[in-house]
């Protein structure tokens, strides 16, 4: 079964930064494409970034280009969110998710199988 756990939330001040990471043990990760998705307060859950199993090719919702750096170790089944110049409107629940399969990943929630369980990101002064 595959699990994913997510850590590095917390209270942040806009312009600042937090790397969130999310772990997959157990599994072949390096054949999932992974996600990060957000969902705010009353609004749906969107897509913020992915990575592309094979080839690692990336993808950024418009909001995050330039701020967000997303990574992954396949040696240690982990996927990196970097998350720099901080604002209030990206506040909201951060969510891991897997897409398996030797494909381009993509931001709709409809394309993943597992999510974790998310971690809470809060940026406020």
């Amino acid at each position: 079964q595959v699990q994913l756990v997510e850590s590095g939330g917390g209270l942040v001040q806009p312009g600042g930064s937090l790397r969130l990471s999310c772990a997959a043990p157990g599994f072949t990760f390096n054949y999932y494409s992974m996600g990060w998705f957000r969902q705010a307060p009353g609004k749906e859950r969107e897509g913020v970034s992915c990575i592309s199993s094979g080839d690692g090719s990336t993808s950024y919702t418009d909001s995050v280009k330039g701020r967000f750096t997303i990574s992954r170790d396949n040696a240690k089944n982990t996927v990196y969110l970097q998350m720099n110049s901080l604002k209030p409107e990206d506040t909201g629940v951060y969510y891991c998710a897997a897409r398996p399969g030797l494909r381009r990943c993509l931001l709709s929630t409809l394309e993943y199988e597992y999510w974790g369980q998310g971690t809470q990101v809060t940026v406020s002064s």
